[in-house]
């Protein structure tokens, strides 16, 4: 999927949180928004996602040369983020059987293949609410990547990972990211390290009066 903005903008009642923004995001690319804590990142992040709307300009999604609408965008994108909780009442087993109703997984992984890859797999029947906070993480992202989906994006991905967990994020990126399009939201340079373009939001944001009608 590509995915372009054309003189994009978002704000939040008078702050901008970024405008003026043209970008192209093309498949096989690994791409980073970075910049510092609370500069918008996540914001950014969302819009990609079609879970925001622009103030102004626009953003459009293709798919094989075929415009998406913004409704739709959800099947074809998964996404991990902090603020995306899991459903800690159910199993690891049962969340990812949750999640395969709406999203098929990678061709020839099984929910107890996902499950050993993360780590997972002797703790499959336990309740999330009893994993560890680096449990967690390896689970969403997991879902999110083992998502047979063509755009992958990641909202701080390390996020209380050890440095197995690390080890474990470096190689899901290699071996299962390479033909999609993958972009993350991180100021960690140990995170984004393995992607090829960065997009500073710090250079779309400055200040731009309100304009009322």
């Amino acid at each position: 999927m590509k995915i372009t903005l054309t003189n994009a903008g978002k704000r939040f009642n008078r702050e901008w949180i970024f405008h003026n923004l043209n970008y192209e995001f093309i498949p096989d690319i690994k791409y980073a928004i970075t910049g510092p804590n609370g500069s918008g990142k996540s914001t950014l992040l969302q819009v990609v996602c079609s879970n925001l709307i622009l103030n102004e300009g626009t953003c459009e999604w293709q798919l094989d040369n075929t415009n998406i609408q913004q409704e739709n965008v959800h099947l074809y994108v998964s996404i991990a983020a902090p603020y995306l909780e899991l459903i800690e009442e159910m199993t690891a087993k049962e969340f990812l059987g949750f999640h395969n109703q709406f999203k098929n997984f990678i061709a020839g992984f099984s929910i107890d293949d996902i499950l050993k890859e993360a780590g997972l797999y002797n703790a499959a029947d336990k309740q999330i609410r009893f994993f560890s906070s680096g449990m967690k993480q390896r689970l969403k992202l997991a879902q999110a990547i083992f998502s047979d989906v063509p755009v992958v994006l990641l909202d701080e991905p390390c996020t209380n990972l050890d440095a197995s967990g690390f080890e474990l994020y470096y190689k899901w990126i290699e071996q299962y990211c390479n033909d999609r399009l993958f972009i993350i939201s991180s100021n960690d340079k140990n995170e984004y390290s393995v992607c090829e373009r960065e997009i500073n939001i710090l250079q779309y944001k400055k200040t731009k009066p309100i304009v009322h009608s």
